[in-house]
């Protein structure tokens, strides 16, 4: 997957998702075919989120380490690239130093 510098023509939400007593902070956009997607950033931290439909999460900035449910191994991931998730289920995602910016495609 090929880094998304910016979307154009998409409605954007105005208030903040503030998850995580604000270590986590995202804003919801739709794009012009309504297609969902929110873009955030998460602060260092370690965070467990849950997943309603499966969800691709894009790195834009930073980096991050990440243990999807039912797996022992954490992985790395930076700018430019991304990791699924499966829906109904799970992911730990550790965030050292500089905070991680990310999209989060889902469906």
């Amino acid at each position: 997957m090929s880094l998304t510098d910016k979307y154009d023509g998409v409605s954007v939400t105005t208030k903040a998702n503030v998850y995580f007593d604000g270590k986590c902070v995202s804003h919801g956009i739709v794009l012009a075919d309504g297609t969902k997607k929110s873009v955030g950033v998460i602060l260092p931290s370690t965070l467990t989120f849950n997943t309603g439909v499966a969800e691709i999460m894009e790195g834009v900035a930073g980096s991050c380490r990440v243990r999807l449910k039912g797996e022992n191994e954490w992985k790395i991931y930076g700018a430019g690239q991304s990791f699924n998730v499966p829906g109904n289920s799970s992911f730990d995602i550790e965030v050292d130093g500089e905070p991680y910016h990310y999209i989060c495609h889902f469906g």
